[in-house]
């Protein structure tokens, strides 16, 4: 499908993780590199995704000023069919679909994901949030099973297999981003990295870091801001400077294609 977008899905059937503001921000970064991004927001009751791209139009208005800012919709459709097609048609002419669903199982999110080129969940760091992966043992933190949200994810890829056939799309890439790692107590880290490192080897995702200081963020959806535009966040502090930091490394892990202006480097300044 050479004119269809790359399709980056952020699931996670627990809320609380940071899946709305890392979708949003790897957004940001993208446009900012020079891709033509669109976002999708697959949650129209609370829309954290389109209310952050809007708080971000109202500030450029109020400021008189223009910045790399992606294409935001949400999904008005009512089932699978519908989806399939706005997927479709908001990919022709786009370098990056991205794509925010519900933190929730239902059948538009289970969609959403078996179309995914690039999958990333983001997932807090503690156990709490790995159960939504699989099941570990009390005494040695083994794990002992996958959890319904795994099984889900590998029947996905099984069926995106044959679509990796038929229709000439990319295998999918699934990432767990773990979040809020500076919070975490350093033996529960090393448990929490062992549990991941089993799992992974299991069913097939790449783990990466993500964005640990999670006040910072919350701080910016009022403005639509994010983290790059420097210039316009006033005074950075060294917190800000290591959370940008998170971010490129972020964007690196995900490993995505080259997209169609040429770039040949996802760095960001």
């Amino acid at each position: 499908m050479p004119n269809s977008a790359h399709r980056i899905v952020f699931a996670n059937e627990k809320g609380g993780t940071g899946k709305s503001t890392t979708a949003v921000h790897i957004a940001v970064a993208l446009s900012y590199l020079g891709a033509k991004v669109v976002a999708l927001d697959l949650d129209p009751r609370q829309r954290t995704t389109h209310r952050y791209m809007e708080n971000r139009q109202a500030t450029m208005e109020k400021r008189g000023i223009r910045l790399p800012t992606p294409r935001c919709e949400v999904f008005g459709g009512a089932g699978e069919a519908d989806l399939l097609a706005e997927l479709e048609r908001l990919g022709e002419g786009f370098d990056f679909l991205i794509v925010d669903n519900p933190g929730r199982d239902d059948p538009l999110a289970r969609t959403a994901v078996e179309n995914a080129d690039t999958l990333v969940t983001p997932m807090n760091d503690s156990f709490v949030d790995f159960d939504l992966i699989g099941q570990v043992d009390a005494e040695t933190f083994k794990v002992k099973k996958l959890s319904f949200f795994a099984e889900l994810i590998w029947e996905a890829r099984i069926k995106r297999s044959r679509a990796t056939i038929e229709r000439t799309r990319p295998e999918m890439d699934w990432i767990v981003v773990r979040n809020r790692t500076g919070h975490v107590e350093a033996r529960n880290m090393a448990r929490i990295e062992q549990a991941l490192t089993e799992m992974s080897k299991r069913v097939g995702f790449r783990v990466a870091q993500g964005l640990s200081e999670r006040v910072i963020y919350r701080e910016l959806f009022p403005s639509g801001l994010t983290l790059l535009d420097k210039g316009h966040l006033g005074e950075l502090g060294t917190s800000h400077l290591v959370a940008r930091q998170e971010l490129r490394s972020l964007l690196k892990s995900l490993r995505l294609p080259e997209f169609s202006r040429g770039q040949t480097e996802m760095q960001l300044a």
